[in-house]
């Protein structure tokens, strides 16, 4: 099996930088931080041809018991449509996290009032980026990501820093790429519908919500 993508370290340590073509080797082991079934599905996508992916469906930040249940179904659904497309080819796997909203609203306690995309939305990259990081290292992967940077509601740089940050502090690869660019999200909305998948209409927080947040 020809790899297209490893995760080499140059320059600094745990990020993943260049293409090699040159080895016959497994495929590295990713796991994908995911927010949504939606976000995933142009992710997934992308990545497929060069990492064995495991989707981690990880997300207190969805405040609403309900509402986690829908974005949880759709991920599901849509892993469980492209595996039956890639049979022999290609399987997605899929993880969840312990869903503890109670624990995303102590670590936003004191932010609830912070405009989308400020220092509580911060604080909520960080809780799921380092739970993505350490499920990783603790598993036995070679890298981690997240599906949040396709959001053009979602800044890359910020997401980028937390990843790198937490990449050294656990020993593992950080997949440092913002999937915005080629049309990214246009690609994702177009196999939501595809797919037939429920999109949602604000972030996840009962505060995105309130502030009407998509």
């Amino acid at each position: 099996m020809i790899v297209s993508n490893k995760c080499l370290l140059e320059n600094e340590k745990n990020f993943i930088l260049e293409d090699d073509f040159n080895e016959t080797v497994r495929k590295p082991r990713l796991l994908l931080h995911s927010c949504c079934g939606p976000c995933s599905t142009a992710v997934v996508e992308r990545l497929v041809d060069e990492f064995e992916i495991t989707v981690f469906f990880y997300n207190p930040c969805i405040t609403e018991e309900q509402e986690y249940q829908k974005r949880r179904a759709a991920q599901i659904e849509f892993i469980d449509q492209f595996n039956r497309e890639n049979i022999g080819i290609a399987k997605i796997g899929f993880a969840e996290g312990n869903y503890r909203p109670k624990e995303f609203i102590t670590a936003v306690e004191g932010l609830e009032n912070e405009p989308e995309g400020g220092a509580r939305c911060r604080v909520c990259f960080s809780q799921r980026l380092e739970k993505t990081a350490e499920s990783a290292s603790l598993s036995g992967y070679d890298c981690f990501g997240t599906t949040l940077t396709v959001s053009p509601h979602k800044d890359f740089k910020v997401i980028s820093v937390l990843g790198r940050e937490l990449a050294a502090r656990y020993g593992i690869s950080f997949l440092d790429r913002d999937f915005k660019k080629k049309d990214g999200f246009k690609r994702s909305v177009e196999l939501s519908k595809k797919y037939g998948l429920y999109r949602q209409n604000y972030c996840g927080c009962k505060y995105s919500k309130r502030e009407g947040d998509d």
